[in-house]
């Protein structure tokens, strides 16, 4: 029955990166014969070193058509067909997805990951979402109805700081990594137009750095050095003078120590090596270096206060000599050495002004990117446990979803070289038997051996990095379909707002887009129409460009207290209703977007970490050390306040030391494979 359900299977894969090219490879071997691919990413060098379908002769062309390609050559006799686009994409509608027996996941962000969801509930299509991050890992299956969806649950929130934190108060390495990049090199080197908080407000208004003349402007007459040395004291000297002028501040914190170049550099300039020739040294504007135009190598070294200095005017220079035609239009690119220089040394000399240990260039560079080692057999073993989930999915036996099968216990464990496993695994029988099996961990051989795990019922699986109760695998009971979720549930929404100073652009981008994740939203107020996006009428576009400037107050159908509105995505098929409530004031610490959504699976924050003990060599105490390159998968690993970790050890959230605690944002990365944050939850579902 399985060889018949794999054979006529058709199955839709989104994402060909880390996961998805052992996916696409397991999905081949494993019998299946019809497979849709769809990725909007080109092929990079930072992915050769793990998603192996790809060479170096395939940078910059399309994921999914080389993947396919790969494939076909040692499968030329199944139908592969790929797609370079975005699975957001208009013509990737509920129709679209409706032929497909199974959809796969190996997204990259949040946002996508919800799209997928709608369009799988309204297909009623099972889906199966996968992620990795490092040693860890996690699959599970949502099938209308069954389980629960996508969104059913909590998800981590992306780490965010007061803009007072950032650029008066910080406290953590990350903190001056965010100012450094966010603010110093938007500054410096981005879009001169946009606003940036990067001024040092004082309590005297006359001296505030915000009426200081624009230092950061070049005059034309002024010498590149010069002109780094200015920003160089105004931003580590002058503005820490200003800080320390609103004294209330310091009451309780340690103050910070204004630093000036003459302090550290004496008479002496950044000087390159005299070896590199200036204008033919690097062979193109990625790989220009302050390290290799001052000799310096090892990017694990942590620098002093002094080599700090010298490589953040060194970058300064080289950006300007080197890269000028891109000044004014630059933002900041991991993949980008200059900037990641500038932006470590200009953390490290902000961090020693304000007390705080200094990081090394591999590691700065992990937080700025927001990267996580990436293990490329943490991906083969989590393909592996996609295809077994899909085809426990295409046998269609829909009571064994949940709970219909006879719980045993399982043993899992696999080393690092030569694994041992443990399984049980009779089905609705009292006779048990244990089966051990000593292979090596090439996926291929994993996934024979996974296959005994047919005889159980769907599972979500967590691989974790060190055992738990001998676990590594940790198999769990789907939940149930959680009855008050506003996508699978039709819950209604609640949204505090003052609707007489709020506009509907501000519903629109706040709620609607950023919360709710819609992609062409349509709103109406009863039978009223007041926005539309997507396909709509020239005159129309005026109408609902003049509404989004409108106060909802005074909109043509008034956005009152009491007022429901419905909110509909025409692409993904999903309504929901928003019960309006107004609300006068506002905490703007709290409530910075002076809105209030409620009933929706909001964001849970990660429980805070200590910052980062002295290093002396560089590398990371936890054992996970941020790498140097998104050659790695990029992620949060953020667990949930919900549910307990306690009992995992060395779970998400119990390291002495965690990186991941510390990232600011999600980035859309080529293969970020978000793992999710409810982890903890094995006191409350029942093993398998």
């Amino acid at each position: 029955m399985a060889s018949e359900a794999i054979k006529g299977a058709k199955v839709l894969m989104v994402g060909a990166g880390g996961i998805g090219c052992e996916l696409l490879k397991t999905l081949a071997l494993s019998g299946f014969r019809d497979i849709h691919i769809i990725d909007m990413d080109t092929i990079e060098v930072s992915n050769l070193n793990r998603q192996f379908l790809f060479r170096q002769s395939h940078v910059g062309q399309s994921k999914a058509k080389v993947a396919r390609d790969a494939v076909l050559k040692f499968r030329p006799h199944i139908n592969i067909k790929p797609y370079h686009a975005n699975v957001k994409d208009p013509e990737f509608n509920v129709d679209f997805f409706k032929q497909f027996n199974v959809v796969l996941n190996g997204l990259d962000n949040l946002d996508a990951r919800r799209h997928v969801n709608r369009l799988c509930l309204a297909a009623d299509v099972p889906l199966v979402e996968s992620g990795t991050t490092g040693f860890l890992g996690q699959v599970t299956v949502h099938v209308k109805g069954k389980t629960e969806c996508y969104e059913c649950q909590p998800k981590p929130a992306p780490k965010t700081y007061p803009v007072c934190t950032i650029t008066s108060t910080p406290s953590k390495f990350v903190h001056c990594i965010v100012w450094a990049k966010d603010l110093l090199f938007a500054k410096l080197f981005g879009d001169k137009n946009q606003d940036n908080d990067l001024n040092v407000r004082s309590s005297d208004a006359a001296s505030s750095s915000e009426n200081v003349e624009d230092v950061f402007v070049r005059r034309n007459d002024e010498d590149i050095e010069q002109y780094g040395r200015k920003i160089f004291d105004h931003v580590f000297g002058y503005n820490i003078e200003l800080a320390l002028s609103n004294e209330e501040t310091w009451k309780n914190r340690n103050r910070p120590k204004p630093i000036y170049s003459k302090d550290i550099l004496s008479d002496e300039l950044a000087q390159p090596n005299g070896n590199v020739d200036k204008k033919c040294a690097f062979d193109d504007e990625f790989s220009v270096s302050a390290m290799a135009s001052l000799g310096m190598k090892n990017p694990q070294d942590i620098w002093s206060l002094k080599e700090n200095s010298r490589i953040f005017l060194e970058a300064l220079r080289l950006f300007f000599t080197h890269r000028g035609k891109d000044v004014g239009n630059l933002t900041f690119d991991k993949d980008d050495q200059l900037a990641v220089e500038f932006v470590t040394a200009a953390a490290n000399i902000r961090a020693a002004s304000f007390g705080i240990p200094p990081y090394s260039l591999f590691e700065a560079k992990g937080i700025a990117g927001n990267i996580v080692h990436a293990v490329a057999t943490t991906n083969a073993v989590i393909a592996g446990l996609i295809v077994i989930e899909t085809i426990k999915v295409l046998q269609n036996d829909i009571k064994s979803y949940r709970y219909n099968a006879i719980p045993v216990p399982s043993s899992y464990y696999f080393g690092l070289v030569v694994p041992s496993f443990g399984i049980c695994c009779m089905k609705r029988m009292k006779i048990l038997f244990l089966l051990y099996i000593k292979l090596a961990l090439h996926s291929i051989n994993f996934l024979m051996f996974l296959l005994i795990l047919f005889w159980t019922s769907c599972r979500m699986t967590y691989c974790l990095e060190h055992p738990s109760r001998k676990m590594l695998l940790m198999p769990v009971e789907p939940f149930e379909p959680n009855k008050s979720c506003y996508v699978c549930s039709e819950t209604p929404l609640s949204l505090e707002i003052n609707t007489k100073r709020a506009k509907l652009k501000d519903f629109v981008e706040k709620i609607v887009k950023a919360k709710l994740g819609m992609n062409l939203p349509l709103i109406m107020n009863s039978s009223n129409l007041l926005y539309e996006a997507g396909d709509v009428e020239d005159d129309m576009v005026a109408i609902y460009s003049a509404n989004l400037e409108k106060v909802l107050a005074e909109l043509p159908s008034p956005v009152t207290g009491g007022t429901m509105l419905t909110v509909e995505d025409m692409q993904q098929e999903f309504v929901c209703n928003v019960n309006i409530k107004h609300r006068e004031e506002f905490d703007e610490e709290k409530e910075p977007d002076s809105m209030v959504l409620s009933g929706w699976t909001q964001h849970v924050s990660a429980p805070e970490n200590k910052d980062k003990p002295a290093a002396n060599n560089g590398a990371s105490t936890s054992g996970a050390s941020v790498p140097a390159a998104e050659s790695d998968e990029i992620s949060i690993v953020s667990p949930t306040k919900k549910r307990k970790l306690t009992d995992v050890p060395n779970a998400p959230g119990n390291e002495t030391r965690n990186h991941q605690d510390e990232l600011q944002v999600i980035d859309d990365e080529d293969d970020l494979v978000m793992l999710e944050g409810n982890m903890e939850g094995f006191k409350k579902r029942k093993l398998s």
